[in-house]
């Protein structure tokens, strides 16, 4: 993937079968919602508070509901404790990602 100049960071690299996106959660919000690119992550913010892993397993969900992937396919790889998480989604190709997410500023 291109660098991003916003952050000179990379994407995680993703596989053939799944894509990895950087994302920023705000948990305990009002409402589940995306609210756009924060840099070259995507942040989502979640009614669900941070404790107990409640918050990771509503992401999940949310993320699933959200990209039309089973619940399954979704799984956070990296950041269970941190705001800031590395999520894995099988059977989601960038090209269909993009088409949902749109793509972060440059």
């Amino acid at each position: 993937m291109p660098k991003r100049k916003s952050s000179g960071r990379r994407w995680p690299p993703s596989t053939a079968r799944a894509l990895k996106i950087s994302v920023k959660v705000v948990p305990g919000a009002s409402r589940n919602g995306v609210v756009g690119w924060l840099g070259d992550d995507w942040k989502i913010r979640l009614q669900a508070p941070a404790t107990d892993g409640k918050a990771n397993d509503a992401l999940c969900k949310f993320l699933a509901a959200t990209l039309g992937v089973p619940p399954r396919s979704v799984q956070i790889i990296a950041g269970h404790s941190s705001r800031k998480k590395i999520v894995e989604v099988e059977g989601l190709t960038p090209e269909r990602f993009a088409e949902l997410a749109g793509s972060p500023p440059r």
